[in-house]
């Protein structure tokens, strides 16, 4: 298991009680958020530097990475509903 750090983090009071009622592991569900924000950071600034050394992504690029990006989407979302 990874080491643990307490934090103290502010939130609206709205998001607090939102956050109650999806689950009971709030320090669980912020990690996982903040560990998705972090990939997708870490994902733009990759697209980025390729993008620098290669050239901008030409919109057949984008249109086949956003058609996998659907299909690995789907894939998910019918693995999670058959659990």
């Amino acid at each position: 298991m990874a080491e643990m750090t307490r934090v103290t983090v502010t939130l609206p009071s709205e998001q607090v009680a939102a956050l109650k009622k999806l689950t009971d592991n709030v320090s669980g569900y912020v990690a996982e958020a903040v560990a998705q924000q972090i990939r997708h950071h870490l994902l733009g600034e990759e697209l980025r530097l390729y993008q620098e050394e290669f050239g901008a992504f030409t919109d057949e690029e984008r249109a086949e990475a956003q058609a996998r990006i659907q299909a690995a989407t789907m894939s998910a979302d019918k693995r999670g509903a058959a659990a």
